[in-house]
């Protein structure tokens, strides 16, 4: 089972941008509670603690809500215009026996040996959909790449999960390949390749049609 992130709540009464803005000035994080067809519940976090847990990879939370604990986890987070502060999370109860479906991180490992004969690496994919326990969400996934020559690729199919975690994304989806670098060509090689336009010959005039022509 994953460590959970213990925090404790704060409700909140007021709502709307500018009484989001007044608990942000306070140093807290606002934050809508949802789930299990129970009512929604507007709370708030330290923005300290809260961030700092995600920086550790907490993917669980147990949440103290008017002295109920709950486990949860976040299902969005919105950014500031910068993309840098969190302005709002939303959060889903989970129950500890409850299989979900999250985005799990992947992390490339290693340098493909194709890339010996010029081949290069590409990645497509940042993250895979799986199925898994609330209490065993990965961190993230691992992908060694070390075994992939010039021309092969790595599907979503051949990622090696975590035990108890079901692939959700589509099995056919590439992760990573390696490919040959296209060569780029300098215009002396280009026109070197062209082949030449055929010579247009024209019949010459005979010696009447000259004369006419003078």
């Amino acid at each position: 089972m994953i460590e959970a992130l213990t925090l404790e709540a704060q409700l909140r009464e007021g709502l709307g941008s500018k009484a989001a803005a007044a608990v942000r000035r306070q140093g807290r994080i606002p934050a809508i509670v949802y789930g299990h067809k129970e009512t929604p519940v507007a709370i708030s976090l330290n923005a300290h603690d809260f961030v700092e847990g995600l920086r550790h990879g907490h993917r669980l939370l147990d949440i103290g809500i008017s002295g109920a604990r709950e486990k949860m986890i976040i299902k969005e987070l919105q950014y500031d215009h910068l993309g840098r502060t969190i302005v709002h999370a939303d959060l889903m109860r989970v129950d500890v026996t409850e299989r979900i479906t999250v985005e799990v991180p992947l992390e490339i490992k290693g340098t493909p040996k194709g890339t010996q004969e010029g081949g290069v690496l590409e990645s497509h994919l940042d993250h895979l959909d799986v199925e898994c326990l609330a209490v065993d969400i990965p961190e993230l996934i691992v992908v060694s790449v070390k075994d992939l020559d010039v021309g092969q690729s790595i599907y979503a199919r051949d990622v090696k999960l975590p035990d108890g975690a079901k692939l959700m994304s589509l099995p056919d989806l590439i992760v990573a390949t390696c490919r040959v670098l296209a060569e780029v060509k300098t215009t002396e090689q280009i026109e070197a390749e062209t082949p030449a336009a055929p010579e247009v010959i024209r019949e010459r005039p005979s010696a009447e049609e000259g004369e006419a022509a003078e």
